[in-house]
């Protein structure tokens, strides 16, 4: 990456969002203190040429998990407010930013995972981490210090869990987003199904960490994030008080900025 490059657009296309932050080198830390942001749902995507309008860019790096049509979408966004600037396609590779990546086909791994786990590894390089991002879908990632990333699970995001329960099951209701949730065992339905779905997601990241203990031999921290977090977070302090958690917003971005910022880039597609 040329030294001249000192805003970099950054852009998380995931299954439902088109999340955009704009990263000045040199600056960052925790939080994230982004020169712009904002997000669109997909079908708001041609609103982001307005957005940019105003904004300087000398690199655009996108991670994109949510198809071709989106891609090209994308692009055009871009070509409006950033006439011959250069697009980058973030994706995973072998080793980048000093994170070895251990999946069996290092390029098969999502570009919003490794960009996660980037950089919950910038900020706690020497820790075993579980790194779970919590939206349309749920992934829970293990890092070991010394090894990298050595892979992970999926399953469907608390919203899609419930909504997927509530439609497919006779005679349940559609679970509000807003329900409380005072005890594990519910006395109403409603409850008991956002109950069984919040602790689902509670059990994966618990099975993950309990796995990864034994793996790495040493204490293990858990990187929370994505839209899910508020509703999953209050839930696991009760669970688990005493482990050490942190909690990044946008930290599919805060990857991107990782990459952004390393001077040892691989060779990026620039095919948008």
């Amino acid at each position: 990456m040329s030294s001249l490059v000192q805003h970099s657009l950054l852009i998380d296309a995931g299954n439902t969002r088109i999340k955009w932050a704009v990263f000045q080198s040199g600056a960052l830390g925790m939080p994230m203190r982004w020169l712009a942001q904002g997000s669109v749902d997909h079908a708001q995507v041609a609103e982001l040429a307005s957005q940019w309008r105003d904004l300087r860019a000398d690199e655009v790096l996108v991670s994109n998990v949510a198809g071709e049509a989106l891609q090209q979408a994308l692009q055009q966004a871009v070509d409006a407010s950033f006439p011959g600037i250069s697009v980058s396609r973030f994706r995973a590779d072998t080793k980048i930013a000093g994170l070895q990546n251990h999946y069996r086909n290092p390029q098969q791994l999502g570009s919003d995972r490794f960009a996660s786990a980037l950089a919950a590894h910038h900020f706690f390089p020497d820790t075993a981490l579980v790194v779970a991002t919590c939206g349309t879908a749920t992934t829970v990632d293990a890092i070991i210090p010394g090894k990298g990333f050595v892979g992970g699970m999926i399953l469907p995001g608390l919203q899609t869990m419930a909504v997927s329960l509530a439609q497919n099951t006779a005679q349940l209701p559609q679970i509000a987003r807003d329900l409380s949730l005072d005890t594990l065992f519910a006395d109403n339905t409603q409850q008991a199904i956002m109950s069984g779905c919040i602790h689902a997601q509670l059990g994966a990241i618990q099975c993950a960490i309990e796995a990864l203990e034994q793996q790495a031999a040493s204490p293990v921290e858990l990187v929370l994030s994505g839209g899910a977090v508020p509703y999953l977070q209050p839930h696991w302090q009760q669970l688990q008080a005493k482990r050490q958690t942190h909690v990044i917003d946008n930290l599919v971005l805060t990857g991107l900025a990782v990459v952004a910022q390393d001077r040892q880039l691989p060779q990026f597609s620039s095919d948008l």
